[in-house]
């Protein structure tokens, strides 16, 4: 390698070496040469390598230590706190065509400018070349991801949230059939913090399998292995045959009957995801990305390309989250990002306890009543502040997490979010229709949300700001998925969020365990149902049995009448909302006659019952 050996030593070069792949030796070298760091370091699998890491996230002030053992806190500075969707754009080559909203930048174009902003940006920093998997080792759903960074948190971070894949690159025997990630925080103020924010960019190159992202520290934009591999995955796997999806996987565990059936969902932000995945009394396998692959048996089988969480702390407290909050304050390897720290001690949002009026938060020296430039006050931490830990580390861990088969799905859900349409949970007629409802999905803003409240953003599979593909193909290549199963899935829709006409919501929180039990007893044909022109929805009988038996709970003939009565004009509306997005894309035909039959079995059963709001009791 053609590396000052000041730069990359020979302790480094004989790593890299050992892997006998020219093409990692070739990225290595390119971007040694571009960036200019001072020092070029190579971490393998080795416990010692990985302390490294750790040691030197402390060492460049990216971390801090906490009082508690194993934890620290990581700043992204006050304008580094989300996904940037407008500098996060896909190269497309001369020639090709996505769907509009996708954002685009010509490749060449978009390399150059990337290109020359990279140029000599690692100057004075320490370049971290890394090696992991995505998804379980040595399965068949793994692919080895190469990571390099000037940032300690980065590598760090990744270490919690993936599986080392050192190995899994000496596998490769040469090949280049692995995802890289180029990553530079850029220069850092004194906090330790990307100082350079307007020169964001996130560059997804589907041609090379690569991603460039600079000026930022917000795992979104920086960690490769997160969501920037979620878009290479969905441009890999719709040009093969299996799925790539933004979805927990759960194991549903009805109390005395010995089983456990195994779930995937896909719910937009704020759609109730995250409690689902950690409803209690279930196991989780994981909260954010799955890969769905057909087995040979012709079943579905799911794994989650992570081995941790990086979650949203704001809200979690003892009462709601009590599985998650233990973790949050007992010793282990922990990192926290853009909450206060007061005297060694962490603080966020919603904790659920009296907050200090000073420390030290994502703005720096933080006074309660201090503002930013905007006027706006700064609040003791970031709505979007997180915690990263292993996975492993939560009590209600599935055994089969790491299981290199990953395991078999039953049923899948899509999670959407509206006050006065849609109700608590409805099974699609077929597995056509229920890629239909996913692609439906919506989520309705609330007055916690940037925007006007009550309007309907449409995202469909909950997956719309990650498909790098054209819709159409996103679209076929689930409906051809389903007709390649011999055991195929059911597919589920809910909406927790249900109001009555005084505004309030007809649910309860913990109702969604009500709802997600009686999926998975649907699976195993043990309860009737009622065929709507929506889906099938439960008996009344059955639900009552459920609410009594599992949350103690009497449930009336009112409350059932009011959650799952058909509204049709809403219904109606909704069709002619998603069919007129659908109509600017080139989708399957197969999924378009969904809006039409859907639509005519509505006015057939309000012309028939003679009802704008078609009761339950009606079929």
């Amino acid at each position: 390698m053609d590396i000052d050996k000041k730069i990359l030593d020979d302790e480094s070069v004989e790593k890299l070496t050992a892997l006998k792949n020219g093409y990692v030796l070739e990225i290595v070298e390119k971007y040694t040469k571009l960036c200019k760091p001072s020092k070029v370091t190579v971490i393998t699998d080795s416990e010692e390598d990985i302390a490294y890491v750790r040691r030197l996230a402390l060492k460049t002030k990216e971390e801090s230590k906490l009082n508690m053992k194993g934890h620290t806190i990581h700043y992204d500075g006050y304008y580094d706190q989300a996904r940037d969707k407008a500098h996060t754009r896909v190269l497309l080559p001369k020639g090709k065509k996505l769907s509009k909203h996708i954002n685009t930048i010509d490749r060449e174009e978009g390399l150059k400018e990337i290109e020359e902003i990279m140029d000599g940006m690692m100057d004075g920093k320490e370049m971290l070349v890394r090696f992991f998997c995505l998804s379980p080792l040595n399965s068949r759903f793994s692919i080895p991801a190469l990571q390099i960074t000037d940032s300690s948190y980065v590598a760090h971070s990744e270490d919690l949230l993936y599986r080392s894949g050192y190995g899994e690159f000496m596998n490769l025997k040469g090949s280049k059939n692995f995802f890289y990630f180029i990553h530079s925080a850029g220069e850092l103020d004194k906090n330790g913090c990307t100082k350079n924010v307007d020169k964001r960019r996130i560059y997804i190159d589907l041609e090379e399998n690569r991603v460039l992202t600079v000026n930022n520290q917000y795992a979104g934009n920086s960690l490769g292995l997160k969501k920037l591999a979620l878009r290479l995955a969905i441009n890999r796997s719709n040009n093969e045959d299996w799925l790539t999806e933004h979805m927990f996987i759960m194991g549903i565990k009805p109390e005395g009957k010995g089983r456990t059936t195994y779930f995937t969902g896909a719910f937009p932000s704020a759609c109730g995801k995250t409690s689902t995945a950690m409803i209690p009394g279930q196991s989780i396998v994981g909260d954010d990305i799955a890969y769905l692959k057909i087995w040979d048996d012709g079943s579905c089988h799911a794994v989650n390309i992570e081995s941790g969480i990086f979650g949203i702390i704001t809200d979690v407290n003892p009462v709601d989250d009590p599985l998650i909050h233990k973790c949050l304050i007992t010793p282990r390897e922990l990192i926290f990002s853009n909450i206060l720290i007061n005297d060694g001690k962490p603080y966020w949002l919603g904790m659920g306890c009296e907050t200090p009026d000073e420390g030290k938060n994502h703005s720096g020296l933080w006074k309660r009543g201090n503002k930013d430039a905007e006027g706006k006050e700064i609040p003791i931490a970031h709505k979007n502040a997180r915690y990263t830990i292993r996975i492993s580390e939560l009590e209600n861990v599935d055994p089969k997490a790491d299981d290199v088969n990953g395991v078999q799905v039953n049923g899948i859900i899509y999670g959407g979010r509206d006050s006065d349409t849609n109700v608590p949970v409805a099974q699609s007629l077929n597995w056509s229709h229920g890629v239909f409802s996913g692609a439906s999905l919506e989520s309705e803003t609330t007055s916690a949300t940037l925007g006007k409240e009550g309007q309907r953003a449409h995202s469909p599979m909950a997956n719309l700001d990650f498909i790098v593909v054209p819709l159409g193909k996103y679209i076929e290549n689930h409906l051809k998925f389903g007709k390649s199963l011999s055991k195929v899935p059911l597919i589920f829709s809910t909406n927790y969020f249900l109001k009555g006409e005084d505004g309030n919501y007809l649910n309860d929180k913990i109702d969604k365990k009500v709802w997600i039990l009686w999926a998975e007893g649907r699976v195993h044909n043990e309860y009737e149902v009622i065929e709507t022109p929506i889906g099938f929805i439960p008996k009344y009988e059955d639900l009552k049995v459920l609410f009594h038996s599992v949350l103690g709970k009497k449930y009336t003939k009112d409350q059932y009448e009011r959650q799952f009565s058909l509204r049709v004009e809403k219904l109606l509306s909704k069709l002619d909302r998603i069919e007129k997005i659908y109509s600017e894309e080139e989708v399957p035909e197969e999924f378009m006659n969904h809006f039409e039959r859907q639509r005519r079995r509505l006015l057939e059963a309000k012309e028939k019952i003679g009802k704008e709001i078609l009761s339950p009791f009606d079929f």
